[in-house]
Order: structure tokens, then C-alpha cells, then sequence
């Protein structure tokens, strides 16, 4: 009787034990990267000085995290040495400093640093009709983008919402900022990743890229203030001779 009853226990405790749950594995979620701030843009300097819309440094943080793989990669530091000689040299975290340096100039360049910024150019190879809207296309955002680039690049915009709300409603897909920006990481990826190009090239999707042009010049003043760890020596503007001979 008592090894019957010692049998039933061993069975039980046997049952028990395979009944038990598997300790959970805990799932690493990947590490998000740092997020380094930019320095600001003359343009942001400027108005904060004089009032008006100013770089949010939040938009840092999306243009570093909007980053590709391969706009960190070593490969990359030819389409950018023009202002950034140091890139291959620097850390990932300095190089996602860099980018979003780099957007916040051509935001500055194209659109004043202000995100609800809305243009219809009246020049004959952008004035055409958005596939996405059917309507005459418009640049919009910060990065001056269009529905059509949802297509193009995959871009996250939503015509379907966006039609129904005011040009410069700040609701609309378009002109998130989030949305936006990451538009332009996408855009400037085909640009130097897909395509091979350099960061300025006379076949930009932004004019502001394209020397030559009145907007590039404007962007120029604007990469007068990189990220240290980037290594450009930025020439001083030389006085006018007048200045130099009245002294």
C-alpha cells in the first residue's frame, strides 16, 4: 500500500512538472539610436532674433531616426565631403548629426523653416499636373514635396484626408512634419544611394541642390554652420575693399 501510494505521488508531482509553463523569454527590443541635436541654420538664428518660425528640435529627432542604413555607410561620405571632409571619421551618431543639419539648410532654403509653407511655381518643367490629385502640382512642407512623391518614393501622404482640409491645414498629411521630412530622407536616399549623385547636382529633386540657381545660393549660406565633428573650414565673407580702405 505505501509504495502504491508513493508511485501515485512520483506520477503526480510528474504531471505537475509537465504542466508548468515555460519561463518567458524576454524579446530585446533593438536600441534606438542617439539622437545628437543640430546646430542651427543662419536663417534659424535669424529669426529667432527677429520672431517668426523657427527649427523645432524635435525635427532632429525625426530626420535621425528616418535615416536609412545606408546614408550612414562609409560609401556615402563622397556624395557629402563637399560639406562634410570628416564623415567617414566620425561616429553614427555625429553622421545622423550631420543629416539632420543637412535638412534643416534645405528647409531653410526652400521653405523658410515653416512647415505649413505652400507653393504653385508658374515655371514650365514644374508647372504640371499631380497624378495624385489631378490638380496643378503644388510643393509643400518643409522639404517642398508632392502627393505624387507617395508614389514615387512612398512617401506617407493621404490625399484622400488631405483634399477636404484647407491648403495650409497643418492636419494634413502632407505637412507633417513627420511625414514630410521623412519624404525628403527618402527623396535625397534615391538621389545619392539608388542614383549615385553627389548632394549637389545639377539633376536634384530640389533646385536649392542645383548650382547655379538662386535657391542653391541661399542653401550655401545656410552650410556655414555644420556640425563640428564634420571638419569644414568655413571661409570668412571677406569685407568689400571700401570697408578695407576707409579704415
Amino acid at each position: 500500500m505505501a509504495l502504491r501510494s508513493s508511485v501515485v505521488c512520483v506520477c503526480l508531482m510528474v504531471a505537475f512538472a509537465g504542466c508548468e509553463r515555460p519561463a518567458t523569454q524576454v524579446v530585446q527590443k533593438p536600441a534606438q539610436p542617439a539622437v545628437v541635436p543640430a546646430p542651427p541654420t543662419p536663417l534659424d538664428v535669424k529669426k529667432a532674433e527677429l520672431g517668426g518660425t523657427t527649427w523645432d528640435p524635435q525635427w532632429d529627432a525625426v530626420v535621425e531616426k528616418a535615416l536609412p542604413a545606408d546614408m550612414l555607410d562609409d560609401k556615402t561620405a563622397r556624395a557629402v565631403r563637399v560639406y562634410c571632409p570628416r564623415f567617414t571619421q566620425e561616429t553614427e551618431a555625429q553622421k545622423r548629426e550631420f543629416w539632420a543639419y543637412m535638412f534643416q539648410a534645405i528647409a531653410a532654403a526652400e521653405a523658410g523653416l515653416n512647415p505649413t509653407a505652400d507653393v504653385h511655381h508658374l515655371q514650365a518643367p514644374v508647372n504640371v499636373v499631380d497624378p495624385v490629385t489631378k490638380r496643378p502640382a503644388r510643393q509643400e512642407g518643409l522639404m517642398q514635396v508632392k502627393y505624387e512623391d507617395a508614389q514615387r518614393y512612398g512617401c506617407d501622404f493621404d490625399w484622400e484626408k488631405d483634399r477636404t482640409l484647407p491648403v495650409k491645414d497643418p492636419g494634413r498629411t502632407i505637412l507633417s512634419p513627420e511625414n514630410n521630412l521623412g519624404c525628403g530622407v527618402k527623396i535625397m536616399e534615391n538621389q545619392i544611394v539608388t542614383q549615385g549623385k553627389p548632394l549637389v547636382s545639377r539633376t536634384s529633386y530640389w533646385a536649392t541642390l542645383q548650382p547655379g540657381t538662386a535657391g542653391f545660393r541661399v542653401f550655401a549660406k545656410q552650410m556655414t554652420n555644420v556640425p563640428a565633428a564634420c571638419g569644414l573650414r568655413v571661409r570668412s565673407v571677406p569685407r568689400r575693399r571700401t570697408e578695407i580702405a576707409s579704415r
